[in-house]
């Protein structure tokens, strides 16, 4: 089943066509991952994806469902949840607080930003569960401003698991990361597979071979090949555009 349909999307800054009629399907439960060179429009089809920002023209189509013009907390609602290139936590928070706002904002909770999140324990628990599916559990009371560049991106996927996304869209999730931070970010990753579908936007193509059972290589807003990981690394145009030609990626 095709979760997640995009057709002939456009998005364009005056003479600058950032997505060129770019069209994406991707399956339930598959880990699509989408490269290409920096400026190819990857972060911008994301945003687009997530109802931060409006196309020019097309359609995105989610289970079924014409949500072009929804907004990002409907899309939310519907089971789109993103993780950012930049980190966007509240530092002065915990852990555990971060993730319970996340929870609270999808379940319409009676808490009161002004109110402790203590006071509603069932935010709690379910944070921290959350917490202990990115291996944060017993990190739930430290600030998040306190953490280490790797344990915040272990945190923002916590959240984004709070919203229970039935996609999640992912953008460049090792962005900063050491090998072993990168390291215990894919082995999440990869534990995720076939529990709710991605969509991965990454720069590190080791992690993206490892992880992806489809690739879709982005150039200059226009989809140039999707196919299988292995297909990808052989594609003669794949090369030429974005992996250089190199024997191994």
């Amino acid at each position: 089943m095709t979760l997640l349909e995009v057709r002939d999307l456009r998005k364009s800054y005056g003479a600058l066509a950032v997505t060129d009629g770019l069209s994406l399907g991707v399956a339930e439960c598959e880990l699509h991952a989408i490269i290409g060179p920096n400026g190819a429009g990857k972060t911008t089809l994301i945003a687009q994806l997530s109802g931060e920002l409006a196309p020019d023209s097309g359609t995105v189509r989610f289970a079924g469902t014409d949500i072009t013009r929804l907004d990002m907390a409907s899309r939310v609602r519907a089971g789109l949840a993103r993780s950012f290139q930049i980190t966007t936590l509240m530092p002065a928070m915990t852990a555990l607080e971060n993730v319970a706002l996340a929870v609270q904002g999808r379940s319409g909770s009676s808490f009161r930003f002004w109110r402790p999140v203590a006071q509603e324990a069932a935010l709690n628990d379910e944070a921290m569960d959350c917490l202990a599916q990115v291996g944060l559990a017993d990190r739930a009371a430290r600030p998040a401003g306190a953490m280490s560049h790797g344990e915040k991106r272990q945190l923002e996927l916590a959240v984004a698991l709070a919203c229970r996304p039935r996609l999640l869209l992912l953008d460049e999730p090792l962005a900063g990361t050491g090998p072993q931070e990168a390291e215990v970010l894919v082995g999440l990753l990869a534990g995720l597979k076939g529990k709710v579908t991605m969509v991965l936007i990454e720069h590190d193509m080791e992690a993206v071979f490892a992880l992806a059972d489809r690739v879709s290589v982005l150039v200059y807003g226009r989809i140039i090949a999707s196919d299988a990981p292995q297909e990808i690394r052989q594609d003669p145009a794949v090369r030429a555009a974005y992996l250089g030609g190199e024997a191994t990626c």
